[in-house]
């Protein structure tokens, strides 16, 4: 069946959903469909980008595309007391250059969770790495525009699917449910014979204030929330490793304010088995204040990329951020407006490059 055909046949699916919801659910702020021990919830997300990127090398000039850069269908629900499942459909980048406005829908989680107990978890399918806080944050409420890419340097070499694997994870809480853990064995980069070692990874974070007990992390609460978190995470497979640590803040003041930041420093060293990561330190620092009255958030951001050997030093790089999110119903329906400018290190043969993007997020869920 093609992508096209198949994503018809999801959306009439999700209409007859629908119409079963509108007949036989009250009216609430979330759709909820019912059967004695199972709940069914349903949802959307789409987000669209309108960019202009500078060229860091040649005559500088700026691709501008528009371009749903996620564009999402989502299921979760229960299935009994202990069994739960989480599934979202995604069409990523959709329509940037070069324009191609018919391939690229993919499943981006197919995540399924047996929960016995608070302290013992089993996760199973398709799902993000448990590695950094970053890279686990929900994209429906950064900080800023967008994952950062220091969070990203290993997606493409070890084969994941936007910092997905396919995987089994044990996860569970202690400590009155502010500490918690993620543990977790993944197919990473198979050889031909798929006779290679697994990727494993590990995740610690401790909470003092929220408990944050759901599959993704929130970037900014929108004053809701009172979210103080320390973390790390360790990734590895064959020789390579990565090693993360995160502290990260979501604080309500002033009757509905937020003040929020993060850092994040994540090491990374592909060895002998991924080359294409060379040994690395990378850092990622975010700020943001949410002035609810305005319903306007401005932020700040700055990466840096900072390899170890003396004959990469021309790939160091460093980027600077800075714009501001308009609410008009919270994360439902939002405007986002960024300003970044990378940098690039050390005599590269790079220019410093300018990216100027325009974000638009409708969301239900």
């Amino acid at each position: 069946m093609s992508n096209l055909r198949f994503l018809r046949t999801l959306l009439f699916g999700i209409g007859c959903v629908l119409m079963l919801a509108a007949v036989f659910v009250p009216a609430s702020a979330q759709i909820v469909v019912k059967n004695e021990d199972v709940t069914f919830k349903f949802g959307i997300q789409g987000q669209l980008w309108a960019d202009w990127t500078q060229d860091s090398s040649g005559t500088q000039g700026y691709q501008q595309n528009f371009y749903l850069r996620r564009a999402r269908i989502i299921f979760a629900g229960d299935v009994g007391k202990n069994i739960s499942f989480f599934f979202e459909t995604d069409d990523p980048k959709l329509g940037i250059t070069p324009k191609n406005l018919a391939s690229g829908f993919i499943i981006q989680d197919a995540l399924m969770e047996w929960k016995p107990s608070d302290h013992f978890q089993v996760d199973g399918g398709l799902f993000i790495i448990p590695f950094s806080r970053n890279g686990l944050q929900s994209t429906l409420s950064y900080m800023t525009l967008d994952v950062s890419p220091i969070s990203t340097v290993t997606n493409s070499t070890t084969q994941s699917s936007a910092l997905r694997d396919m995987g089994f994870q044990f996860k569970g809480f202690f400590a009155n449910d502010r500490l918690q853990y993620r543990l977790g064995a993944f197919d990473g980069e198979r050889d031909a014979n798929g006779h290679n070692s697994l990727r494993t990874a590990g995740y610690l974070q401790y909470d003092f204030f929220d408990r944050e007990k759901g599959y993704l992390f929130t970037g900014t609460g929108l004053g809701k929330l009172k979210i103080l978190a320390v973390d790390a995470g360790v990734d590895k497979q064959g020789s390579y490793r990565g090693y993360s640590a995160n502290a990260a803040a979501a604080i309500p003041i002033n009757k509905g304010d937020e003040v929020a930041g993060q850092f994040q420093y994540i090491h990374y060293d592909g060895r002998t088995k991924f080359t294409a990561i060379p040994d690395q330190n990378d850092f990622l620092l975010e700020a943001a204040y949410y002035v609810h009255q305005a319903k306007i958030q401005p932020f700040l951001k700055y990466e840096t990329q900072a390899f170890v050997a003396a004959a990469n030093a021309s790939k160091d790089i460093n980027r600077f951020g800075l714009g501001a999110t308009y609410y008009i119903r919270g994360q439902n329906l939002k405007w986002t407006c960024q300003y970044l400018r990378a940098i690039p290190q050390n005599g590269s043969p790079l220019k410093s490059a300018n990216e100027f993007t325009v974000q638009l997020q409708l969301m239900y869920f």
